[in-house]
């Protein structure tokens, strides 16, 4: 047996296999009943050679799949860059962003019922609480991140 065989699969590994076995359903290589079986198996396998057996009579990634490999996603990077940006905020300005969309949603809120209760669309309002105190608060926190990379924290200083 092969020595790559006996080594020990990581969780990366089993899901590379269960997107292989996905991608097998999606060109119709593999019945439902097929998939769920094999992917139960590759969550459960220790080693690769526990892996192998899964993806063997399969061909590599189809047509289709490479084509999703290829093309970007730009939505979940910028999601996930704003949410790394919000995570490196302090708690107090953490605090700030969250007081903040509350009262623009319960002024959204309160000026869509208005407008739609007297049948036309009246001046909007809740602009002048959004803009101004957003403006405030966006500048105040593009300042602490500046601020946060140019300071290193005392944890990351070289004594």
């Amino acid at each position: 047996m092969n020595d790559r065989q006996t080594l020990r699969a990581s969780d990366r590994d089993r899901e590379e296999v269960v997107d292989r076995l996905r991608s097998a359903v999606g060109d119709g290589r593999l019945k439902m009943d097929e998939y769920v079986d094999r992917m139960g198996r590759a969550y459960q396998a220790v080693t690769y050679g526990d892996l192998t057996p899964l993806h063997t009579d399969l061909p590599e990634l189809g047509l289709a799949a490479r084509r999703e490999a290829a093309q970007p996603t730009t939505a979940p990077c910028a999601y996930r860059a704003w949410l790394d940006l919000f995570a490196g905020l302090p708690a107090a300005l953490k605090v700030l962003w969250t007081m903040w969309l509350t009262a623009v949603s319960i002024n959204v809120v309160v000026w869509a019922l208005v407008s739609g209760t007297t049948g036309h669309l009246t001046y909007p309002w809740p602009v002048w609480v959004a803009g101004p105190y957003g403006a405030a608060l966006f500048a105040l926190s593009a300042a602490v991140t500046a601020f946060r990379r140019i300071r290193p924290s005392p944890s990351r200083r070289i004594s």
